[in-house]
């Protein structure tokens, strides 16, 4: 059966749901896409093949995996219904590769983990069980409003499972159709509009959780400082390579809908436990 195209998929995801009790919702701001390509071979230990495929693009002749590193920060990160007035804000990262759920055919991502500048990341870890990180954000931004561009946009993390570098020039060009695609509305759904997140929980067993939020208008940018600690220590991209991305967005605000709490997947395949582990710092 074909699949249906990707506008129509796309239509399903951007329908909001109300929200639920434990539902978040936070206006991210300095949001970066940085998308790498590479063999996916190295990525195969770290993905549970019994429940995901990586697909591979057509990148400059070559058949490349998709992997990202999405620095954001939490400007009014809040429980919508179980306390909209308290409101917190701190930096955020997310490490992802881009995978195909086997059960449902669909286009999500696999998370390495989180790190963030607050300590909320410690009762999310009791509770849910769910791979964040304790991380100190330094973060240095300039937008100009009449230009629709940064003319700067830095972040520097410090944490023992992931630090990152960060330094981008936003050339204030609307995203182009990048190697790899057939169309932009493939490009959007399967880069910018994955919304089901997979991991492998603090104790080992698999989940998952889903966000909403709008199709997202961003810029391209180039790359003038890239260092990420955990991608290196996993042998997925040397240093040199950190500064060769697929490609790089940016967007200067988007409302994020993450559906909590985050649900405990059934161990489908005898794969899942015999993967190579990421060490939790």
């Amino acid at each position: 059966m074909n699949s249906p195209p990707p506008r129509t998929i796309l239509a399903n995801r951007l329908h909001r749901r109300p929200p639920a009790w434990w539902d978040v919702r936070s206006d991210l701001l300095h949001f970066a896409l940085i998308n790498y390509a590479l063999p996916k071979s190295r990525l195969e230990k770290y993905i549970p093949a019994g429940r995901f495929l990586i697909p591979e693009f057509d990148v400059n002749g070559q058949k490349l995996a998709l992997m990202s590193a999405v620095p954001f920060v939490d400007s009014d990160f809040r429980f919508v219904r179980l306390a909209p007035w308290l409101k917190f804000r701190f930096g955020q990262t997310n490490y992802r590769v881009y995978v195909i759920d086997r059960q449902t055919g669909e286009h999500g991502v696999w998370f390495f983990g989180t790190t963030l500048g607050s300590r909320l990341v410690h009762p999310a870890q009791w509770f849910w069980r769910i791979p964040w990180h304790y991380a100190r954000y330094q973060v240095n931004f300039d937008y100009d409003q009449l230009g629709g561009r940064y003319t700067h946009f830095a972040y520097h993390t410090t944490c023992g499972w992931a630090s990152a570098e960060i330094e981008v020039e936003d050339t204030g060009q609307p995203v182009s159709l990048q190697a790899g695609f057939s169309s932009l509305d493939e490009q959007i759904l399967i880069l910018t509009h994955p919304v089901a997140g997979f991991y492998d929980r603090r104790d080992g067993r698999p989940g998952s959780y889903t966000v909403w939020h709008e199709e997202i208008k961003l810029t391209q940018a180039r790359p003038r400082r890239l260092y990420f600690s955990l991608y290196e220590r996993l042998g997925l991209l040397t240093r040199q390579e950190m500064q060769q991305p697929h490609s790089i967005f940016l967007c200067p605000r988007i409302t994020f809908d993450v559906h909590l709490p985050p649900q405990t997947l059934p161990e489908v395949s005898p794969d899942w436990p015999a993967r190579g582990t990421i060490e939790v710092q």
